[in-house]
This record gives structure tokens, C-alpha cells and sequence, in this order.
């Protein structure tokens, strides 16, 4: 069950990153376009085939992408490969890509333009795929495809002007006789600008694992409410489905002493044939309401509905040192509510059975389905002192067990039965 939670979570970060890819690249087309229209604006016309070409080629790299995610051919490093060829495209945009053909300059002189901020529209499309992984590979592949680019660039160059050669405390004449060179083409500032590409994806790479962190321990609070709503329904206390949260283990296989409450209304057959189908219905749900409340507010919990009866544990899942006190006073609430409570305007008697001792629990079933199960003598001595309670005229009844374990109560011991399945008398107590 928990290795299918944690497949469910990670398939819904795959469906987000699939979600924000496909969204990233709509971005992504619509910004293309915008910087094409701009482009051929601002540019010399003989100059726009040109740019219209590179974005054509940039738009349809990514409808390609749109097209594959989600479908047959998608495969973990396809998102890394579109990231790749377009890192691909731009680099090869700025090698070949002329600022004025015609002056017949160095293509170097091409890192004088602003060229380099375009890389960042691919990290911007890297940050949708809510992958850092991703992010971390589009800052490196960036910082590579625009050093590479330069390395082209400057080969075959004679000579190559760095900051360096720049005199100590040089003249403006000299400055701008090194700046304003075609051959000053300083290495330092590619690897200033590769470097802070690279800071700048393992940032936001950082700040979307923290964002995916908190999303799935969100994730897997939902999974584990969930959990908890299947196996109880919705009869668990905020505070005790708090506590089952918190620790997660409280659903795992256990066995310690606690104590078990089982509730039977009495006289069920002759309401059912007063109140018909609908009406008992209405009648059960609005008395198992008023029950579950009164258990749950003395730190019980409902483990199981058997037509007009019920069945709590009180210490089992969640850890309750005063479980049998909480139980008998249970016992008492649930009866004082019967007796001056109608449901569904007809009155009720409800006959109650309270037993102490070693209760294994834990999650069954099978098929997919699970179901959190009590076993123990305390069990089936609890479901036996209900019905003794006919005999004995009573209305609740425990065992010694648990009288024991109860400082503020003055139970009344009512003497010793036998009980099936059980060798020894047990003495049984009242309120």
C-alpha cells in the first residue's frame, strides 16, 4: 500500500511536469513570435528572412516537443533533448548569424550585441517543467552551447585581446583603442556570463526542489488523510487523525492492552417494522452520529459498524494511557444521550459491553482494499457482555479488568458469569 501511495505521488509529478512543459512551450511560442515581429521591426529588412528562418525553426522545435509529451513516443530524456537542440539552434545562431554583412566585420564581433539574455528563454522553459533536474542540465547545456559558440568564433583569430592587455590606469585613447578593437574578445567575460547562466539555474533549481518538497509532503498529508478517511470513514476525531498522521506507524500490526467498547441497540427488529427501511436507516445514522461523537471526544475510535451495532477501541491505533477510564465514561455518555435523546423521532435503549486486555490490530484485506481489525479474548468478551446484559437487566456491563483501571468511577461488581469460549468465571461489574 505505501509503495502504490508513492507511485501515485510520483505519477501526479510527472502529470505536472507534463502539464508545465506543455504550457512552457505555448509561452515559448507566443514569445517567439513577439521577438520575431520586434525583430523585423527593428532590423534592416534585407536582415529579416534571416531572423524569420532561425524563429521558424525555434517554433517548430517546439510543436514538435508539444506533440510528443504525453504520447507513445515520450521518454524521460526527450525533455532533455528538445532542451538540448535548442540550446543547439541558438549557439549555431550566434556563430553564423552576421550583425552587419555587408561591413564584412568578425563574426566575434558578434558578442558585442545583446545576444546572451536569449539563452535565457530556455531556462525560463526549463523552470515550467517543475523538474531541477531539468534546470540544473539547461544551465549547463546553456553555459556550454554559448562557450562553444565562442571557441568557434574565436579560431583562426591571430590575435585576441583580453582584459588583460589593457594597460594599468590607461588613457581614454588607450581604452578606447583596446575596447573599441575587433580583436578584443575577452575570455573572462564568456566564462563571467557561462558561470552566472549556470548560478542562476542551480538557483531556481534550488528554490523548485524546495517547492516540490513541500508539494509532495502536502501530497502525502492528503494521502494519508485519505488513508485514514478509507479505514474509518469520517467517525475520527481532527485531533486523533492529527495524531495518526503524525505517526504514521500507529496503522502498522500491534499488539498492547486496551480496552473495547461494543454498543447494540435493543429492540432493533420491532423499530425496524415500525419505521420501515428508509426510517431505521435515518434512525441508525443519526444514533451512530451521536455515538462516534461522544467515542471520539473520549479519545476512542469507531473500528466497525455491524447493523445496529458498533465497535471501538480506546488505546489502539492511537496510544491513550487512561483508555479504559475513557471507555466507561464513553459508556456512560453514549447511555445518558439514549435515554434523553429521541433519533428520528423514535426512543432508543442501547445495551453496552466494556472489556480490558491484550488487542492485536493492525490494517487487513485484500483486492485492494483494507480494513483496520481488532482481534483478542477482549474482543469477544466485550461482544458477550453486551448480550449479558438482557440477562443481568443492565445496561452496560465490564469486565474486572477494566473496573480496575478506573479511579473516578464507583462500578458495582454484580457478580461472576460464564462466558463461551472463555474457561474461567469472569466477574462483571456495572455502573
Amino acid at each position: 500500500m505505501e509503495s502504490s501511495a508513492q507511485e501515485s505521488v510520483a505519477a501526479t509529478f510527472q502529470e505536472v511536469e507534463r502539464t508545465g512543459m506543455k504550457l512552457a512551450i505555448k509561452g515559448r511560442i507566443v514569445a517567439i513570435v513577439l521577438m520575431g515581429i520586434w525583430l523585423v521591426a527593428s532590423r534592416p529588412a534585407d536582415r529579416a528572412l534571416e531572423f524569420v528562418a532561425v524563429l521558424t525553426v525555434l517554433d517548430l522545435i517546439g510543436m514538435l516537443h508539444f506533440a510528443v509529451i504525453g504520447s507513445g513516443a515520450d521518454r524521460p530524456w526527450v525533455k532533455y533533448a528538445f532542451i538540448t537542440f535548442d540550446v543547439g539552434v541558438m549557439s549555431l545562431a550566434v556563430v553564423f548569424s552576421e550583425a552587419f554583412p555587408t561591413a564584412e566585420l568578425p563574426q566575434i564581433i558578434i558578442y558585442r550585441f545583446d545576444v546572451f539574455q536569449y539563452y535565457f528563454i530556455i531556462l525560463a522553459v526549463a523552470a515550467f517543467s517543475f523538474s531541477p533536474g531539468m534546470l540544473v542540465w539547461s544551465g549547463f547545456a546553456g553555459a556550454t552551447g554559448w562557450l562553444a559558440a565562442y571557441a568557434w568564433n574565436r579560431r583562426g583569430m591571430e590575435t585576441v585581446l583580453n582584459w588583460t592587455d589593457i594597460p594599468p590606469n590607461p588613457t581614454q585613447e588607450q581604452f578606447y583603442a583596446y575596447f573599441f578593437n575587433p580583436n578584443f574578445a575577452p575570455l573572462g567575460g564568456r566564462f563571467q556570463e557561462a558561470l552566472t547562466f549556470i548560478v542562476v539555474a542551480v538557483l531556481i533549481a534550488i528554490v523548485m526542489r524546495r517547492a516540490k518538497n513541500t508539494v509532495h509532503l502536502q501530497l502525502e498529508a492528503e494521502r494519508d488523510n485519505a488513508e485514514i478517511s478509507q479505514i474509518f470513514g469520517r467517525y475520527v476525531p481532527e485531533s486523533v487523525a492529527s495524531a495518526m498522521i503524525a505517526d504514521r506507524g500507529a496503522l502498522a500490526p500491534v499488539e498492547r492492552q486496551a480496552t473495547v467498547l461494543f454498543a447494540d441497540l435493543a429492540g432493533f427488529t420491532q423499530m425496524t417494522e415500525v419505521a420501515g427501511a428508509r426510517g431505521t436507516v435515518a434512525v441508525i445514522n443519526e444514533f451512530f452520529d451521536k455515538a462516534t461523537e461522544i467515542i471520539g471526544r473520549h479519545h476512542g475510535i469507531v473500528t466497525q459498524f455491524q447493523g445496529d451495532a458498533l465497535m471501538a477501541t480506546f488505546n489502539l491505533p492511537v496510544e491513550d494511557a487512561d483508555h479504559a477510564a475513557h471507555a466507561v465514561h464513553a459508556a456512560e455518555d453514549i447511555l445518558s444521550t439514549v435515554r434523553e435523546t429521541q433519533f428520528g423521532g423514535h426512543d432508543l435503549s442501547v445495551r453496552i459491553g466494556v472489556a480490558t486486555g491484550n488487542v492485536m490490530a493492525g490494517n487487513v484485506g485484500g483486492g485492494g482494499r483494507q480494513s483496520y481489525t481488532v482481534y483478542g479474548d477482549a474482543v469477544n468478551l466485550a461482544a458477550r457482555l453486551e448480550e449479558l446484559n438482557k440477562e443481568f437487566g443492565t445496561s452496560v456491563l465490564f469486565t474486572e479488568s477494566t473496573a480496575g483501571l478506573v479511579a473516578d468511577a464507583t462500578p458495582q461488581r454484580i457478580g461472576e458469569t460464564e462466558v463461551r469460549g472463555i474457561h474461567d468465571p469472569v466477574a462483571v461489574y456495572t455502573l
